[in-house]
């Protein structure tokens, strides 16, 4: 499970599964990347459970 990133400096792709990790980055910061793993922490179980309704169907 991933999630995309996209941003008007750049965009990413981070692995949600094993464990949260970047993929790959063009052009966003070490800044914005700390900031996007802490939104994606917080939201984790949202996620997970969007993404298991969503493929249920």
């Amino acid at each position: 499970m991933h999630v995309h990133i996209h941003t008007g400096d750049g965009e990413a792709k981070i692995w949600l599964e094993p464990e949260i990790e970047l993929a790959k980055n063009y052009h966003l910061t070490r800044s914005q990347l700390r900031e996007i793993e802490n939104i994606i922490e917080a939201h984790y179980d949202e996620f997970r459970n969007n993404r298991n309704a969503h493929f249920k169907n």
